[in-house]
């Protein structure tokens, strides 16, 4: 299950025990309504095993800027609080679940 990420919650998710997988998007974001269902699925697949969540970042600027997000739809990797590995602009299941993956 997603998780949504706000920032009460960011910095206890990011330096959690699992690895995070943060959605970055926007409603008015073509490309981040694409892939939305994907991070869902990766979500429900991975439930357990990594906390996936989805920020929109215009209700969390400081987030976004935070992490020097300039792009939306993008996708952060993180791992023992750092991030390991990002992907901006869509994609498909296959290529996210392959980093995903290396995150384990």
């Amino acid at each position: 299950m997603e998780v949504k990420i706000t920032s009460e919650n960011f910095e206890s998710l990011k330096n959690g025990a699992l690895p995070l997988v943060v959605d970055l998007w926007a409603t008015w974001c073509g490309p981040c309504r694409m892939v939305g269902p994907v991070v869902s699925e990766l979500a429900k697949d991975y439930d357990g095993k990594v906390v996936v969540g989805k920020c929109d970042v215009d209700e969390e600027e400081d987030i976004a800027a935070e992490l020097g997000v300039r792009n939306i739809p993008t996708i952060l990797f993180f791992k023992d609080g750092k991030i390991v590995d990002k992907h901006v602009g869509a994609a498909p299941k296959s290529v996210l679940e392959e980093k995903i993956k290396a995150l384990l």
